[in-house]
């Protein structure tokens, strides 16, 4: 089965991600670029070989480095060449933690689970942006506008593709979540998922995610899919989601 969705996953999923007025999407040969965010943002095929990989490279670190920019390559476990990565390092890329790629059939995950005591969870528009980006850099320790303005683009450009969540308790919200519906009509996914530290192990990430389970079934979507941190991978395991390959962000900036 794993097999099936890894194929699915990269015939669906890779370099496919929300519209927004800000940001441009090109392709570069076998490459896809986006450009506008944060810091730009770089994928290729399943298979590179056969291509000079090195001068693929040199080319986005020299787009990026004329625009002052930092740029993340996407990389996963089941890319080929092999030494995609040595060569990303040798270019002087910097490996971000790593992250399992899931899948979950919406059929098999819960889609009811009660909210935790004391625990809101709902969907929210536009004007809970600001609190969701204070909360997602208390998490982090970093300012974390980049997410703010990628969610106000995104449901300026494409908001019938994308629901926000939070977790609430008195009013503050103490965790966040999202997820994009793709436009193959199959796959939803997840995003987010940041809780305060103080509200962890309580089933506040797992109601997040059954609520939005429940709202990509009501949209007739298939599967969920989750880039997945080492804290979250065993919840969304028990869940019901399987792993299917790993995803390695891998990050140039210009000096």
């Amino acid at each position: 089965m794993s097999e099936d969705l890894l194929a699915a996953y990269d015939e669906h999923l890779r370099g496919t991600w929300l519209p927004s007025p800000t940001v441009r999407t090109e392709r570069t040969g076998p490459i896809l670029r986006t450009v506008g965010e944060h810091r730009g943002f770089v994928i290729g095929p399943r298979d590179l070989s056969g291509h000079d990989i090195d001068a693929l490279i040199t080319a986005q670190t020299a787009f990026f480095g004329a625009r002052r920019e930092a740029v993340e390559w996407k990389t996963h476990g089941h890319d080929l060449p092999r030494d995609l990565p040595d060569r990303l390092r040798a270019a002087g890329f910097k490996a971000e933690p790593v992250e399992t790629v899931l899948i979950g059939r919406i059929t098999d995950l819960p889609t009811t689970l009660p909210d935790p005591d004391g625990v809101v969870v709902r969907r929210v528009g536009g004007e809970a942006i600001p609190a969701i980006v204070e909360l997602e850099s208390r998490v982090w320790g970093y300012d974390c506008s980049f997410i703010g303005d990628q969610l106000t683009g995104n449901l300026a450009a494409a908001p019938d593709r994308l629901a926000i969540f939070t977790a609430e308790n008195d009013g503050l919200v103490i965790a966040a979540a999202w997820m994009t519906w793709h436009e193959d009509g199959l796959f939803a996914s997840l995003w987010g998922g940041s809780t305060l530290e103080q509200w962890r192990g309580r089933g506040v990430y797992r109601a997040l995610v059954a609520a939005r389970a429940s709202l990509a079934a009501e949209h007739d979507h298939r599967y969920l899919r989750v880039d997945a941190s080492a804290d979250s991978r065993p919840i969304l395991e028990h869940l019901g989601f399987v792993a299917i390959t790993t995803t390695t962000p891998y990050v140039w900036s210009p000096p």
